[in-house]
């Protein structure tokens, strides 16, 4: 399948569906990275997903990408640029359509997976919209509140589905941090599992099979 000139720019591996809509499983990578990290995962992954890797909007310097600015300055300390992922958050909900509409695929059946700051957009698009989503993957990131939907909590949650897990030694983004998406998922109704790893901030081999088993069991 070629890869169509959209919204954002993104990597494809199609279905191996010949029967109907495919389901798909989009790829939101880290701050400073490209479509092309998380797309070594996509041969291992179920044949009848079609898989589509996004690149971040938001070009950095001298390489890589980002879905908002993360600011350092000694009078602030670290501070994310939430009007920015807002931006990314409303970019992706309309790529989502897009690419749905242009390779033909499964809106019913949508799964986010994310890496770091990837991971908190998904976070975002599937709480925000949970009408859209079915799945969400969540890796090494956490939940913030400030960019998701206003209203978000009067919507229904019911049919959302998430995996989370994170590193136990994560510097970069504190194992704390993600623990608490288990209470705030639950207040939600959203069923969750969350699980975390002897690991820094990455994925562990054990960690990509935890979560090939849970899609596998709701795709």
């Amino acid at each position: 399948m070629t890869t169509a000139h959209l919204s954002l720019e993104h990597l494809i591996r199609p279905s191996n569906s010949t029967v109907g809509k495919p389901p798909v499983l989009f790829m939101f990578h880290g701050y400073g990275s490209n479509e092309e990290d998380l797309f070594s995962f996509a041969p291992e992954l179920q044949a009848a997903l079609c898989v589509i890797s996004v690149r971040a909007p938001y070009p950095m310097e001298p390489f890589g990408n980002a879905w908002y600015a993360i600011n350092f300055d000694a009078q602030n300390g670290k501070w994310s640029d939430d009007e920015q992922a807002k931006n990314s958050r409303e970019k992706i909900v309309a790529f989502i359509d897009e690419a749905c509409k242009t390779y033909g695929l499964d809106t019913e059946n949508i799964t986010l997976l994310g890496f770091s700051q990837g991971t908190i957009l998904s976070y975002a698009v599937g709480l925000s919209y949970p009408e859209k989503i079915k799945n969400v993957i969540a890796l090494s990131g956490y939940i913030n509140e400030n960019i998701l939907v206003e209203g978000y909590a009067d919507k229904s949650h019911n049919n959302l589905n998430v995996y989370a897990s994170h590193g136990q030694v994560d510097q970069v983004i504190p194992p704390e941090w993600a623990q608490r998406a288990p209470d705030f998922l639950s207040n939600l109704g959203i069923k969750h599992v969350y699980e975390e790893f002897p690991v820094g901030h990455g994925v562990a081999p054990q960690n990509f099979y935890a979560f090939k088993k849970w899609l596998e069991d709701k795709i």
